[in-house]
């Protein structure tokens, strides 16, 4: 049976677009999602080896429903693309929120073994899966860190993404007085931990609304080494609050695409 489900994985994630559209369509669409769910699990996973891209080559382990862009080597292109060109051997990367480890994996590949790569990811299931896909390509120079990012270091209540989300990848700290429940789970100021740790010479922050956090707790840090970043925003009110606070440490501002500001001195 696992053999089976194994195939038919296989077979949905390379499924060319048209094909997969038929679920769209009504009263036949209905009885195929019905038929798939019943084939495969929605939390199966299949080993796939990425197609094209900076990416080529290197194995993840993919949800069948929604890897399709992974193999094709689609998934944030200009960022990929950010990192081919100015991840250099030997150099020191932050991936915050790295989820299922896409970057940290090109990132591993390109500072190669003299460059250390820290991949933070809070979500368990995640970091497990992160975890298997730095294995599966057998990098030593990967640190997974299970653990969030924030302006301060301790315990932060965690509201992990729903379990509907086959990739998990919208999981968000929350504020105390909150009335949603989350789970106590560590966080870091980077100020904090570069002190037990080497510091950046670049970071890609991609932490669900967090990035104000993240940059509040590593001012010092960014004042004293000044690592080019790439940070998704996730909201107008905090690209304005991130644009601010690096631009007055010293940093200058560009826009990578619509959603992510690299900053650079």
């Amino acid at each position: 049976m696992q053999s089976a489900r194994r195939w038919a994985g296989e077979l949905l994630l390379r499924a060319p677009a048209s094909l997969r559209s038929l679920r769209d369509l009504p009263l036949v669409g209905s009885w195929i999602h019905r038929l798939s769910h019943r084939i495969l699990p929605r939390d199966q996973k299949v080993w796939a080896r990425v197609e094209t891209g900076p990416a080529q080559g290197l194995w993840l382990e993919l949800n069948p429903r929604t890897g399709q862009s992974y193999v094709r080597g689609e998934v944030e292109i200009p960022l990929q693309k950010l990192l081919t060109e100015r991840l250099r051997p030997g150099m020191i990367f932050y991936d915050l929120g790295a989820n299922i480890g896409l970057f940290t994996l090109i990132a591993a590949r390109l500072v190669g073994s003299g460059g250390k790569v820290f991949s933070f990811e809070p979500d368990q299931e995640n970091a497990a899966r992160l975890r298997r896909n730095v294995e599966r390509n057998q990098f030593v120079n990967v640190t997974v860190v299970e653990a969030g990012v924030w302006s301060s270091s301790g315990n932060f209540d965690f509201v992990a993404a729903d379990t509907q989300s086959p990739d998990r990848g919208v999981g968000t700290f929350i504020a105390r007085e909150s009335w949603r429940l989350g789970a106590p789970t560590k966080c870091f100021s980077l100020d904090d931990f570069t002190k037990i740790t080497p510091a950046p010479h670049a970071i890609k922050c991609d932490v669900e609304g967090a990035e104000v956090e993240v940059i509040l707790g590593a001012e010092k840090m960014l004042r004293d080494n000044f690592p080019w970043i790439v940070c998704e925003t996730h909201s107008e009110a905090n690209d304005w609050k991130v644009r601010e606070t690096l631009s007055r440490i010293g940093y200058n501002l560009e826009d990578l695409d619509h959603s992510h500001i690299l900053a650079r001195r």
